[in-house]
Order: C-alpha cells, then structure tokens, then sequence
C-alpha cells in the first residue's frame, strides 16, 4: 500500500480525502498533518460561530470518529517543518515521515499590516477558531469596542459577528467603497448604508497609522487624528497563499506553487489543492474552485484522467440582512453598455453590463433571487440580444425557448451544492434529502431545513426545485395576472411602470403587451392608479378609468340613488354645518345617517342633485368626505385630554391635523385612521389601518389593523414623543402604501406580505422617512382638491342631468 502524506487539514484537503476514500479506499495508508490541534472543519461558517448562532461543534466536518473509520493517521498539532524531494520525506518537530506521494495543502495565511503595535495582543486575525475565539472573548467585556482593519468579505462578516455579540463596531476601509473587488460604488454604497443601520461604523479612506496600548491594544490612530477606542483589533486585510514549505522544496513557484491541470506540481510525486496553489496565473480564495482542485487531484491520486478549468466566479454574501451578488466584469469600457435598476425606497439595485451582445458582469443589492441565472448567462457566454428589454427583470420575463422560459430547466441543472437559501446556508442538496424524506410543500421543507424561514425571498426557488423533484405531483403556485388582458401581476406591471418610465395608459398598453387595446374595467383602475402614484407631476388621473362612486364622487345605493357624506374634520362640525346638512336633507329629500366613522351621511339623494347638493354644502364650508374613495376615509377621534379627564394627549387637534394633511390622497384602497386619547381607546385606534394611542409620554403609532371581513389588531410601527414625529411617520407610512401596495390591498395585506420588519427598517432610516414624505406632499399639490367643488360649476353640472332632459336641452 502506497504511502500518502497530506499536509493541511483544511477545506479543499477535506474534500479530497472525501473522494479519494470513496473511490479507492484501500489505496493509501494516509498521514494527515495539521498546524492546528484540530481536523477539518467549515471556515466558512467561523461566522456565525463568532455572532453566537452556531458552535464550533457545529460546524465540525470531519471528527475524530470519521478519521478513524477511514483509517487516517492523524499529526494535529503538528508543522512540518521541511520536505526532503530526493528521499521523499517529511520532517516535523517530531521526527521523519517517509511518502510516496505527497500533497501540500497549507492554504494561506492573514496579511497582517506592519503597522506599529501590531505585534501588541488584542491585535488578531479572522482566519481560524483561536482568532475567533479571542474576538468572542473580548465581547464579553461589558461596553467593549472592537475596531476592523479591512472592508472586504472577512473584515465584515466579522464586524457584523461582534455586533451580533453586543459590542461597538467600527470598520476601517482604505479605498472609497466597501467590498470595491466585489462591488461597484453604488452597491458599496448601499452596504455602508444598511451596515451603519445596524450599528457598525464605517470609516472609508481610512488611513491607519498605529495601533496602539500598554501591554494590550487600547486604541487605533488614524493619519487624520482620529483616535478609536478599541479592546480588541481584527486585521482583516486580504490572505497570502502559505507556500514556505514549497519554495524550500525547490518547487517551481510564482506567487504560489505552480500545478497543471492535474495539480500536480515540478516534481511528479508532489501535488498541491487549495489556496496555495498557481494554476495559469490565477489564485484561488473562494470554496467552489477550491472543490474542483479536490475532485481533480483525487482522481489524479488514483491514474483516473480529469482536468482542471479555471471557472466564472461568483460572490453572494448575507451579513445581518444585507443580500449582494456580484460576478463576471463590471468595470466601465467604451464598448460596453450598462442596464441599471434601482429601487430606492427598498434598498434594491441591480447593474448589468453587456458587451458584444454578452452578459459579461452582474452586481446585485437587496434582491439577488435571480443571481443564479445571471451567473449561469455570463459562465455560458449566452447571446442576450433577444432578451435585451427584459433581461433586467431576470427569467421570468423571458420569451422562447431554453432555460430564460423556463425556470425549472434552470433550477433542474442546479448542482446538488448550489445555495438556495442564503439566509441559512441551505443547499438544493438539502431540500432534495427534505424531500426525500417525505417533505413534499414549501412548509414542511421549511420546517426540516429552515429554506425560506428568514427573508422569504428565496421561496419562489424552493418551490422550484420542488416543482423539478416531485414532477406533475406538485403543483407549482401561480401568482395570478391583473386580469385577461395581460400575463402581468400587478407586482410586475408595478415594477415595469417605474423601470420603463412609463407615464401613460397608452404606453402601458404598448410596451408591456396588453392583449387588448385599452384595457378593461379591472385592469384600468389600477393602472390608472399606479400611474397616478409614480408620475404625480407627469400623469393625469383618467376619470374614465375609475369605478363608478369614483365617477360620480358619492356611494351609489341599491335604488340606483347615491349618498352624500360631507367631511367632519376629526369628526367634529359646528352649528352651522349642522345647519347646512339638515336644510339639505330636507331640501333634497335625503335620509340622515349619523356612521360608525363620526359623520353624517345623506341618503337617497337622485344623481341629477348631486351638482346642487356639493354646492349648497360648499357654501357652508364643507367639502367632499370621500366616502367612496380609494383614499383616506375618516379619522376617528375621542375628545382627549381638552375635555376628558383620562386624556393624555390632544387627540381630536391631532386627528384634525392628521386628516388636513392626508384628505384627497389616492391609496390602493381605502385607508381609515383613529387617534385615543388615553388607552382606553375610546376611537377604537387598534382596529384602524392606522392607529394612534395618546399616552403621556407621547403617541404609540400602529398601524395595520383591520375591522371588517377580517379583524385584526394593529402591529405597533413606533413609539414617538411629539406630534410632528407622529405626523412625519403616519404620512411617511402611508406614502410608502401607496409607492409599493397592490391596488385593492388594504394596508394590513400588504405588510403582510412585505413584512412589518421591512416596513420598519424604511421609515426608521430618518432620510428615506422624510423622502416619503416629500413624495407624499408633492403628490398633494396636484391631487388634494375637493372634486364637489370642480364638479358643481355649471359645465360640469350638465354632465350629471338624465340622458333625456341633456338631450331635450340641447335640441332646445
């Protein structure tokens, strides 16, 4: 039995070792050496054992018990110290091992910056379980500060473990943008911002000139004076490939040991896997080649014929809810075009850059469910002519025939270890075992594997990949279109509204493939109000387009007559509107309604009197409640604290105020609020689709609640001390509603879907907060005017007369 020596107990000798056992496992006596007192395990995963989510236990991948079933010998603990190529052996500390074949796998080492007081303890790399370990140490201390050298993959994923962990993070970045290997500036941009939304710190063009501490690292310098205190220092600067013992060896070296496609080096009995490795030039620091060097070398190992092809690579990171891809080349050129989308109020960007009719680069923020497929365009060298108008939104919207129509033959040439779900590091490998198993719906798979648990965004994948396992037996759920005139969802005709810019009917029609000319009576009031929504200053609302109580602007009633619901501001009035309603009740021979939303309506009124009602009621004052609207309906108040001696706050001036602010405004549906002056909740806040609760240390804003088919009780948004905060979140909240809701979702859908965490995350970002709300008013100044008022002049006035009388006046 032939001797091998393996030196390096890391990922990629892992791997090897997996597929040489299996393919020959009596080939060779194996001697594994390793410089740590441990075997193999996931250094991937050293971060979520650093945030506390996982043990090293955990994330163990070969234990003793593995060894010694497979009859490795094992030298943990143990460097070697030289290797002798003329009599084929190794030394270490403890004496000689003699092989036949040898493969170094001593991977790389952390690149600590020379920097004064590096040497100092407390100053740690990010590279293995004792660095880990001293970073989870220092967080122990109550109030401890940990500073960051280096904004790449490492140097965050450590951040966001020691924030995880309770302590003050701050991040120092040379170059101008996070991950800048990775990512373009904007998506650099949108990392920092989500990061500092977290609690780390980051610092770019950071300039580190000493670290410093007596005994013990203190504090870290920066070239401007700046002075950051730190209990513990992580470089986390970049990797150098280990490559000491060959080079002594006399092997042919570049910036690593040199190896063919068979990973073989100079000399015919030594090989190399992994990080340590030169292959045509390239490194290598990522897992994915790192596995197929391993495949390729067992092989090798045992006079099987495969080679070794440098692929395409790809970068997905999820630190503390940040999702990013990036693959390919994404640098500018002169013959290159970019297609960019973005999506500011969500966070979501995407760029893709295209040369000769080649996807040729990809970057991905916030949404990254289609990465897969861009990776797959890009690896391929795919003609993306075609599909050039739609290729931003990903294969769905892709015609003919292949993998872009098909998303199952896409998902189905998935390997067993492409990442489904990123969240919680689940693989497809994983849900087919779960189904395997006898988990054949989305939530039994969730349940076994936890894909799909977290964000969400992966579940249309999973259920993919359920689709291609369990075949006809699995019925895959649709989201359905807007109606018959279009395959679109309102999702996607949303989307394509606001990345098309398209700011008429006519050009939706056009442009996202209608199949009829103008739409129908489903489709055409939610075009007409996502329009509307996101071209306030360009689009104009098309009355044809709406149903018909927002026609007429009153409810019609069984009769074919229509009510009238003046506004009563926070459900207060006075003696004169009270006035004015009873001469029109009785003048327009109406039955008076006092509603569950403290106002009066007037009912029975003939359409043709709808002109001269408006008018008699504007003369007093009033204007239209819109109580047949898609739009705000009523704020519902108590008498709070002016005149009830359990008030806490001005409920009734609050809801006043809320209602001035918000009347007139187009929502996906109708939008009713309440604000109680105390907790005893008198206006009945908690079931509103808004709700605020008065109590003394200020206002508790909740929103999502709901009191009709369904009942709900409302989720708490915030806690805020004054009435303007109150305001600000209330329209920022309800902007937000209109800038993302599918038309007809009341507010309590939507953040079902969406998610109240999301919801949160928005408005809690004080810039993206005020930026709604700037929406929302610009939107006001067009559409916050009473349609009674317009509708009562005379030329539109006629408009409301019965066909027969407008006919007899005009002949007339």
């Amino acid at each position: 039995m032939q001797k091998l020596v393996v030196i390096g107990a890391g990922m990629a000798s892992g791997r090897m070792l997996e597929h040489l056992l299996d393919a020959a496992p009596d080939a060779f006596e194996v001697t594994l050496f390793n410089a740590e007192p441990r075997g193999n395990y996931n250094r991937i995963m050293l971060s979520p054992v650093l945030s506390g989510e996982k043990t090293f236990e955990e994330i163990v991948t070969h234990d003793d018990a593995w060894y010694a079933a497979n009859s490795v010998i094992t030298r943990f603990g143990e460097s070697v110290t030289a290797i002798d190529t003329a009599r084929k052996i190794v030394s270490s500390e403890k004496g000689e091992i003699p092989y036949d074949k040898l493969v170094i796998a001593t991977g790389s080492a952390p690149f600590i910056i020379p920097l004064p007081g590096h040497d100092l303890p407390g100053v740690v790399a990010y590279r293995d379980l004792e660095d880990t370990n001293a970073m989870i140490e220092a967080s122990a201390r109550p109030g401890a500060h940990a500073v960051i050298i280096g904004g790449g993959l490492l140097g965050l994923e450590a951040a966001a473990g020691l924030r995880l962990r309770g302590m003050e993070v701050t991040v120092l970045h040379i170059s101008g943008h996070l991950m800048e290997r990775q990512l373009d500036e904007t998506a650099g941009y949108l990392l920092q911002k989500d990061l500092e939304k977290r609690g780390i710190r980051v610092i770019t063009r950071a300039n580190t000139k000493s670290i410093e501490g007596s005994g013990q690292v203190e504090r870290v310098l920066l070239d401007d004076g700046t002075e950051l205190k730190a209990d513990i220092v992580c470089m986390a600067a970049g990797i150098r490939p280990a490559v000491a013992l060959g080079h002594a060896a006399g092997l042919d070296m570049g910036r690593a040991i040199k190896v063919d496609a068979q990973m073989r080096t100079s000399d015919p009995d030594i090989f190399a896997v992994g990080e340590c490795v030169e292959f045509s030039g390239n490194l290598f620091g990522l897992v994915a080649p790192l596995y197929d060097q391993a495949k390729v070398l067992a092989k090798t190992l045992v006079d099987e014929d495969d080679t070794f092809v440098v692929r395409e690579l790809s970068t997905k990171l999820k630190v503390t809810g940040c999702d990013l891809f990036s693959a390919g080349d994404f640098a500018e050129g002169p013959t290159r075009e970019d297609i960019v989308f973005r999506d500011p109020a969500r966070g979501i960007y995407k760029r893709l850059v295209i040369e000769e009719d080649r996807l040729i680069g990809a970057v991905m923020y916030g949404d990254t469910a289609d990465s897969n497929w861009f990776f797959g365009l890009i690896k391929d060298g795919t003609d993306v002519e075609e599909m050039r108008e739609t290729l931003i939104f990903g294969p769905a919207f892709q015609g003919g025939g292949g993998a872009a129509a098909d998303p199952l033959a896409a998902v189905a040439a998935l390997p067993a270890d492409a990442e489904i779900c990123g969240c919680n590091g689940v693989c497809k490998g994983d849900i087919l075992k779960a189904v395997e198993g006898g988990a054949h719906s989305l939530e039994t798979v969730r349940a076994q594997t936890k894909a799909s648990a977290s964000c969400g965004t992966c579940a249309g994948l999973v259920e993919q990949v359920l689709a291609v396992s369990l075949g006809d037996s699995f019925e895959m759920p649709s989201a359905k279109p807007i109606c018959a005139c279009c395959d679109l969802t309102h999702e996607d005709v949303r989307v394509l509204i606001k990345t098309k810019e398209l700011k008429s009917q006519p050009a939706v029609w056009q442009e996202l493939g209608w199949k009829t000319p103008n739409g129908c009576h489903i489709c055409r009031p939610a075009v007409n109000f996502y329009l509307l929504a996101d071209w306030p200053l360009e689009y104009r609302d098309d009355p044809q387009s709406r149903l018909v109580n927002e026609r007429n602007h009153a409810n019609i009633q069984k009769d074919g007559t229509y009510s009238v619901m003046p506004r009563m501001w926070g459900g207060m009035t006075t003696p004169d509107e009270l006035i004015a309603i009873a001469e029109a009740a009785r003048k327009y021979d109406a039955a008076v309604k006092v509603t569950g939303g403290q106002r009066i309506d007037l009912l029975g009124v003939k359409k043709e009197d709808l002109p001269a009602i408006w008018a008699d009621l504007n003369d007093a004052g009033m204007v239209s409640g819109h109580a047949y609207t898609k739009g705000l309906r009523t704020v519902k108040t108590c008498v709070g604290s002016d005149w009830c001696r359990f008030g806490t706050q001005d409920s009734t001036g609050l809801g006043i105020k809320l209602e001035k602010r918000l009347w007139g405004s187009w929502t996906p549906h109708k939008v009713k609020l309440g604000v109680s002056g105390c907790p005893r909740n008198c206006a009945e806040a908690t079931c509103k689709d808004v709700g605020i609760i008065c109590v003394d240390s200020g206002y508790q804003v909740g929103v999502a609640g709901a009191a009709g088919m369904d009942v709900k009780e409302t989720e708490r948004l915030v806690d805020v001390a004054s009435e303007e905060e109150a305001i600000e979140w209330t329209v920022a909240f309800v902007q937000l509603y209109r800038e993302h809701a599918k038309y007809l979702d009341r507010p309590y859908k939507w953040v079902a879907k969406v998610g109240l965490d999301w919801v949160k995350d928005v408005l809690a970002d004080e810039s993206r907060r005020k930026s709604l709300v700037e929406r929302f008013d610009l939107s006001q100044t067009v559409y916050q005017k009473d349609p009674w008022a317009e509708r009562a002049a005379p030329a539109e006035a006629r408009k409301f007369q019965p066909l027969a009388d407008f006919t007899q006046e005009a002949a007339e």
